[in-house]
């Protein structure tokens, strides 16, 4: 029975397509039906999804399943439709269909009375079809196409509220610069086809297995990485993310801090026989993922928006997952990933409960006291804060050290100390938005009140999943999550009591400075603000990144345009329209031998005969002569 449902995976991507379409040809004008409908879907697919899921994890040596249909052909270009179930696609689809679902059945609470509620669900029904579908997909064809249809469906979600102008830009400036990441990967996957002929993930996989030019993989390689460098906003595309926090908060639980955002680190996985092949491009994914989770986290420890805090922790954590695909650990990246969907969505959708309780208000500054109000929200966050930190044993712990481990055992001693660097930082920034929105002083939570049950349910199942998820990748269960995501070659390193201290040590640390300075207030933080001002300015602005993306798109982009502007009105152009001037004025002139006059010809006539008639004599006495 479980066996049979793997060839019925594909059901798991059509029914929210199916709701979507229902929705926005025929039920748009009753939001309950429509709601109703795509949360039934994706409950469905979740409850396949979990078949599916059983079957694999359950046979010897993880079932896997591939079935495809040609979907184009032509002379030099075969591309197949079909999907493909192994371990690494059963943990996505539980991740993305438990996920999505719970997010669907908060925003019933959260989104009450919007006035565009039953085109929120279609799109979230659409953008669930879509990142499925990426998941399901057995060929980096097929895989690009729900790459970009996943990139419309963020685009839509986050400039939801178009009636804001910051939404409009938001949603502008994630569906771009996603663009620049995917070129380079079609790029990628055209060298792909060209060089082996096939996009098939097993056919490829056994192609380059063979092929010995070092160079045009690393090549191919470092531009696939583009596309998880924007999906997954890595450093230096990583800009779009805080600003797609525009979006309504349980689409920046469910695409931003889950599921989209994961496609790249799910990309890498997918093709880590491409990437594992070329040490040199593993050091840049490596380094790229390093970089951005420090890079993010500095930047989180002194945001004041709670939304914004977590968005730069998720790129973060997004950095830990990319580097620890770099230092060779992939099943521990992939496991990260898995935990990290529970727990962050538990913190979004707290951060959402909180915004829906004060009216939107979003600074940390302006809430206080909200634990005595919100009771539920305030302990399954705290719940979700502690996972992030990775306090044990609680599921953050076990992931984070699994990349910890795998840094340091594969001899990258310098990322191993970013990364237990970024473990303090992140214990930091966490409880430091806990001790001043939930435990503070302020007056602005006295008026807050518990969100109801439709919300804090979810919280509570997303503070579970937070607490026990963990243990499938940890000792105590033989780390069978290793055994459900692997690759050819890994090596699955020993727990490591030291690593596990010190980490733990170190987000402790990070708890106890947090409640030191926000809690006790044994420091003046605006003291502190005035003597190292310009290191403040310097992380409160993001380091500037986005001013000096704007100053070279003011300058140096739109400076361009204005001189080939300049270059085709008055170069083009007049070139252009000086041929048509002399082509008209040579028209004028002709005309005038044009009249339709029998005299006017006649005078012509004679006077080419007088003409003709005086070069002849000029050419007889020029030979008498």
């Amino acid at each position: 029975m479980m066996e049979t449902s793997v060839q019925y995976a594909w059901i798991i991507a059509i029914l929210p397509f199916i709701a979507f379409a229902l929705i926005g040809l025929f039920l748009h004008r009753w939001p309950r039906l429509s709601a109703a409908l795509s949360i039934l879907a994706i409950g469905i697919a979740f409850l396949i999804s979990l078949l599916v899921s059983l079957a694999v994890f359950s046979s010897e040596g993880n079932l896997v399943y591939e079935a495809a249909a040609r979907w184009l052909s032509m002379p030099g270009l075969q591309v197949d439709m079909g999907i493909l179930v192994d371990g690494l696609t059963a943990v996505m689809l539980i991740v993305v269909t438990t996920v999505a679902l719970l997010v669907q059945i908060y925003s019933l609470g959260y989104m009450h009375g919007d006035p565009g509620f039953a085109s929120y669900y279609a799109y979230q029904s659409f953008f669930a079809g879509s990142m499925l579908g990426l998941v399901l997909a057995n060929n980096f064809g097929q895989i690009f196409v729900f790459w970009e249809l996943v990139g419309l469906a963020s685009y839509l979600l986050i400039g939801f509220w178009f009636g804001r102008n910051s939404a409009k830009e938001a949603a502008k400036k994630a569906f771009i610069t996603n663009r620049v990441g995917d070129f380079g990967f079609l790029l990628s996957i055209l060298f792909l086809q060209i060089l082996f002929g096939t996009l098939n993930f097993n056919g490829l996989a056994g192609e380059i297995a063979g092929y010995t030019n070092t160079g045009i993989l690393i090549g191919i390689a470092i531009l696939m990485l583009a596309g998880p460098v924007g999906k997954s906003a890595q450093f230096p595309l990583h800009v779009w993310l805080p600003d797609a926090m525009e979006g309504p908060t349980p689409v920046s639980a469910l695409i931003h801090a889950a599921t989209m955002v994961a496609a790249g680190v799910y990309l890498i996985a997918r093709a880590y026989f491409i990437f594992s092949s070329t040490p040199q491009a593993l050091l840049a994914i490596a380094v790229i993922g390093g970089f951005t989770a420090l890079f993010a986290a500095t930047i989180a420890i002194v945001q004041n928006d709670i939304k914004r805090i977590l968005a730069y922790s998720t790129l973060s954590q997004l950095g830990y997952m990319v580097m620890a695909m770099g230092v060779g650990a992939m099943t521990a990246g992939m496991f990260h990933l898995m935990t990290h969907a529970f727990f962050k969505s538990l913190l979004f959708l707290g951060a959402g409960s909180v915004i829906h309780a004060l009216h939107d208000e979003q600074d940390i500054w302006k809430m206080g006291r909200l634990a005595g109000k919100m009771p539920v929200t305030t302990w399954t966050f705290v719940i979700g804060a502690l996972a992030l930190s990775g306090i044990p044993p609680l599921s953050g712990f076990w992931s984070k050290d699994e990349i910890l481990l795998g840094a340091y055992a594969s001899g990258h001693i310098g990322l191993y100390i970013l990364g237990t660097i970024v473990a303090f930082l992140t214990a930091f920034y966490m409880f430091r938005l806990i001790f001043v929105a939930f435990f503070g002083s302020g007056e602005g939570g006295l008026k807050a009140h518990e969100s109801p049950a439709v919300m804090s349910v979810p919280l509570v199942i997303l503070a579970v999943m937070a607490i026990i998820a963990g243990f499938v990748g940890s000792p105590l269960m033989n780390n069978v999550f290793a055994h459900w995501v692997s690759y050819p070659g890994a090596v699955h390193h020993n727990p490591s009591l030291g690593i596990m201290a010190v980490s733990s040590l170190v987000a402790v640390a990070g708890i106890i400075l947090a409640w030191a300075v926000y809690q006790k207030k044994m420091v003046d933080v605006a003291a502190v603000k005035t003597r190292f001002n310009g290191l403040y300015q310097l992380l409160y602005h993001k380091y500037y990144i986005d001013e000096i993306y704007q100053w070279l798109i003011d300058h140096l982009i739109d400076g361009t345009a204005k001189v080939l502007f300049w270059f085709d009105v008055y170069v083009i152009n007049g070139l252009v329209n000086g041929i048509a001037a002399l082509t008209g004025m040579a028209g004028q002139v002709l005309r005038y031998t044009e009249n339709g006059q029998v005299q006017t010809y006649a005078m012509y006539m004679f006077a080419g005969i007088i003409v003709i008639i005086g070069l002849v004599m000029m050419a007889g006495f020029a030979i008498v002569l």
